[in-house]
């Protein structure tokens, strides 16, 4: 099979596979741009490592910060298998942060999303000396990625126990993010979140505030994993409290195309390279 037959099927492959690493080897990427941390260690835990990403030509100042947390319905994924994405918002003049965190069955909730929030406190403490701005970060994420991110930047809970500065997160970005999901009526739900002393505490719809950073949540119209339910709720929730947030829906987009539409074989399919920076230039000016 030659390269361009198998970069056709990758949406396919990736749908299929809980590791995106074949299209990260195969797929082109965005020139310019360097992994100038490697497996970083936020913690003593194996999987709590983090890589960073930044443009290759110097800055006139610091640039703003996006850490880019994946998904895998909290039991699968790894950050080496998205250097693609790492490549795609560091051309876009970000220093980008991708980290590791355990996942279930070696941590249930809250333990994934407590290692995201100290891999934040990494971020902001370490990521000045790489040439970005500490004060001006974004939190992304894809799938149950996207729920981590939410749940830091809505219940402050957790950057506040990580040491977090509260004002260091700008925007956050959900890319087909699980928001409100009770019950708990899948495998993955009930493996992560089923052992929550109080479900309530596991969603972020019920941590929407006034004060929290300003959201970006996309979605797209042929999802069947992640229902439109979770993007209006937490649509809802945040517009009742006085809170920023914007949404997009992607007409003949899945779950795993909103975010494979950032590589350069797919933005043809969806702007949500564009959507993205966009938003997260505007938060950081």
């Amino acid at each position: 099979m030659d390269r361009r037959t198998l970069l056709a099927g990758l949406p396919v492959l990736a749908a299929c596979s809980p590791s995106l690493a074949t299209f990260d080897a195969l797929a082109p990427r965005d020139g310019g741009v360097r992994r100038i941390v490697l497996d970083a260690a936020f913690g003593p835990a194996a999987r709590q490592r983090i890589d960073l990403y930044a443009p290759v030509s110097a800055a006139a100042r610091a640039l703003p910060v996006v850490m880019f947390i994946y998904g895998g319905s909290w039991r699968h994924g790894d950050k080496d298998d998205y250097n693609f994405m790492g490549a795609a918002l560091a051309a876009q003049g970000f220093v980008v942060a991708i980290p590791n965190y355990r996942l279930v069955p070696e941590v249930r909730f809250p333990g994934f999303v407590e290692d995201c929030a100290t891999a934040l406190r990494w971020v902001e403490q370490n990521v000045a000396a790489s040439g970005g701005d500490p004060a001006r970060i974004v939190l992304m994420g894809h799938s149950a990625g996207a729920y981590n991110a939410a749940m830091l930047g809505l219940d402050h809970r957790y950057i506040h126990a990580a040491g977090v500065s509260p004002n260091a997160v700008k925007g956050v970005v959900g890319l087909a993010g699980p928001y409100d999901f009770i019950p708990f009526d899948v495998e993955a739900t009930q493996e992560a979140f089923g052992q929550a002393p109080d479900p309530r505490a596991t969603q972020p719809i019920h941590f929407a505030r006034v004060d929290a950073p300003p959201m970006l949540l996309l979605w797209g119209e042929d999802d069947t994993t992640v229902g439109p339910r979770n993007i209006q709720s937490l649509e809802r929730a945040m517009r009742a409290v006085g809170g920023a947030v914007e949404t997009k829906t992607y007409p003949g987009v899945d779950h795993i195309e909103i975010m494979l539409a950032l590589s350069r074989p797919f933005r043809g399919r969806a702007p949500v390279l564009a959507d993205v920076t966009a938003f997260a230039r505007r938060v950081t000016a």
